[in-house]
């Protein structure tokens, strides 16, 4: 990598400036992708793509595809709430 020579202190500030937004903004997309990143790591997201790769595999693939989120979204409140009970001795 060629130095670079800069003539003025004002070529420098300016330099500096935008180094500044990059990193400001290459920040700001790294803070978005582990957000979504985050977000996509759901019992109900994990299981929907893991059918969903295999769904050609598995009989009624389609069908189980389908119906596997609708059936993770009313048994987990449900196992939580099992385990709760549990936890509380009731």
């Amino acid at each position: 990598m060629e130095t670079k020579k800069y003539s003025s202190y004002a070529q420098i500030d300016r330099e500096l400036e935008i180094l500044k937004i990059e990193k400001e903004l290459s920040y700001q997309k790294l803070v978005f992708g582990v957000k979504k990143t985050k977000e996509s790591f759901t019992p109900q997201n994990i299981v929907s793509d893991l059918i969903g790769s295999y769904s050609s595999v598995i009989p009624y693939g389609a069908i189980v595809s389908t119906a596997a989120p609708f059936i993770l979204n009313k048994a987990i409140p449900f196992i939580k709430n099992w385990f709760a009970k549990r936890k509380r001795g009731v």
